[in-house]
């Protein structure tokens, strides 16, 4: 029966059930095991697990992420988190280099089931160098799907998606999004990655929305309610892959596109799906 849970307990709840079903799966990271337990998404599950299967990590992210990716790669499924995305800019070359290239280099026979959780997000306290959104960066590496839920809903069927795929995925969460509630299943559920949704229907402009913009982005259609102008909100929930055929089908339908993002307009996401619409929409 679904009941109202916090985003950040969804995660925490993904992970539990995950840990329980599947002796494979195990989570570290900096500060994994803190009582804080990463804005209280890891909270208590080292009390549960045990520090065999809850690992705090030296402060070496490229480190711990050879790690990750070694265990991998022999069959364990790793849930690396990285408290804020900026610090994984010290763990490219692995995440890039390796895992996400060696599906390609061994035919599709060797698999890493890793997941690495990044957190984005400004205005709380993090300066320029910890609150930037990278995402384009990892979506624009083959290999690496990059999943950005908004609704504590998708947030667990995401996350067990991610848990269970046998590729890296990269599991962005906004911190604004962390406390917001909505209902969520008790039961172990999958949302599939690739898939948006329509958040919002209308018939006069689409707007895509990115993370935490999709709640901008219905904040904005209620005012252009007002004025006669019918907006619908895609949430993309998956950057990579785009869900395309949904993207392309609104439009066609609204004949008007916004794209709403939380990183640079240059050369990112933005840019391409508006490159998409431009050349397959119309």
């Amino acid at each position: 029966m679904p009941r109202e849970l916090k985003f950040f307990e969804a995660i925490r709840e993904a992970t539990t059930l995950c840990m329980e079903s599947n002796p494979s799966v195990y989570i570290m990271g900096l500060g994994v095991p803190d009582p804080k337990g990463i804005f209280g998404t890891t909270s208590g599950l080292q009390e549960k697990f045990g520090n065999g299967r809850v690992m705090d990590m030296p402060v070496s992210e490229n480190g711990m992420t050879g790690v990750a990716i070694g265990s991998a790669l022999v069959g364990m499924r790793p849930i690396l988190t990285h408290q804020r995305i900026d610090f994984a800019m010290l763990a490219m070359e692995p995440m890039v280099n390796q895992a996400a290239k060696w599906h390609y280099m061994f035919g599709g026979e060797a698999h890493v089931p890793l997941v690495v959780r990044l957190i984005i997000g400004r205005g709380w306290g993090q300066g320029p160098q910890h609150s930037q959104s990278l995402q384009s960066w990892f979506a624009h590496v083959p290999g690496l799907k990059v999943v950005m839920p908004v609704t504590p809903y998708d947030a667990k069927g995401l996350l067990i998606s991610s848990i269970e795929d046998n590729n890296p995925v990269i599991f962005i969460e906004h911190r604004w999004l962390h406390n917001i509630s909505g209902p969520v299943p008790e039961e172990m559920y999958r949302v599939p990655l690739g898939k948006a949704k329509v958040t919002r229907e209308g018939k006069d402009v689409t707007i895509v929305a990115i993370s935490y913009m999709v709640l901008e982005a219905l904040r904005a259609a209620e005012v252009l309610a007002q004025e006669g102008i019918q907006v619908e909100v895609v949430d993309i929930r998956t950057l990579y892959p785009l869900d395309e055929t949904l993207i392309l089908h609104s439009v066609r339908k609204t004949g008007r596109l916004i794209v709403a993002d939380t990183s640079w307009k240059s050369f990112g996401a933005s840019a391409e799906i508006i490159a998409l619409v431009a050349e397959k929409a119309m």
